[in-house]
């Protein structure tokens, strides 16, 4: 890639180039930060290379599958959802400062896209469940579950995209891959951003209290996920920048 092509800015705001739409799919900037975040060797060794040349968002194909990706935003202010404009309305700044902070790149992930039999992508499962309201901390959940064969609320859908799954080996093996080890425990537990009852309840706020402290643990992350991608292609860099040094230069005729 070159180690001049790898720049990330980590506070550019996707809707800025985004012509008023839905930056998971029309933001060229983000879709160009996907493709250098996640062109990278996999935990076995393998390169996982992806291409933006085809009708697909970021697309793979190899010896160990082909797959079609897609962005997804992994933050939620819940700003526009409107069976929370009882809480929203009431606390608008800070609902702008998460919902602002929620369209960088920490804020970001990439899900096979591709429809199954007709069944919801990951993307649009967890936006439906009611148990897990588009909130990441439980879908990394249903994620560290599914690795470990046990049911969660996402186990019928992550399992059609199994071969996904499987190209980091394990849990831990998705974490590192995707940057996301901020929302990990040093048990290789999920920090859930509110207290966290197995999947018994449906998650709501209750009150502003409950919202604020959702806030600080999101926006926690995000800083802290912009941080290690920013520790990344810095690392990156170096290490291009490294390997071209090392190439021959041609010599000049006699």
């Amino acid at each position: 890639m070159g180690a001049d092509k790898l720049i990330i800015d980590t506070n550019f705001n996707f809707y800025s180039d985004s012509n008023g739409g839905d930056p998971d799919s029309t933001s060229p900037t983000l879709r160009r930060y996907h493709k250098i975040l996640w062109s990278k060797a996999l935990p076995n060794g393998n390169l996982f290379q992806l291409f933006d040349n085809t009708s697909a968002y970021l697309y793979h194909k190899s010896g160990f599958g082909e797959f079609f990706l897609g962005s997804d935003a992994i933050t939620h202010s819940y700003k526009n959802h409107k069976r929370k404009q009882w809480l929203i309305q009431q606390i608008p700044s800070e609902v702008n400062e998460l919902f602002d902070a929620g369209s960088t790149i920490g804020a970001y992930i990439v899900f096979p896209n591709n429809r199954i039999d007709g069944n919801h992508t990951i993307n649009q499962a967890r936006g439906v469940s009611s148990l897990i309201d588009d909130r990441f901390d439980l879908t990394l959940e249903c994620i560290r579950l599914f690795y470990l064969g046990q049911n969660n609320p996402l186990y019928a859908t992550l399992s059609k995209y199994k071969n996904f799954f499987d190209l980091f080996g394990n849990f831990m093996g998705y974490i590192h891959f995707f940057l996301l080890d901020d929302l990990i425990d040093e048990k290789s537990n999920i920090k859930f951003y509110l207290p966290f009852d197995g999947f018994n309840t449906y998650p709501s706020f209750s009150d502003i209290s409950q919202y604020l402290l959702y806030k600080k643990g999101v926006m926690n992350f995000i800083k802290s996920r912009n941080k290690r991608i920013e520790n990344y292609i810095s690392l990156k860099k170096t290490e291009e920048t490294h390997n071209e040094s090392l190439q021959p230069t041609a010599s000049s005729g006699a």
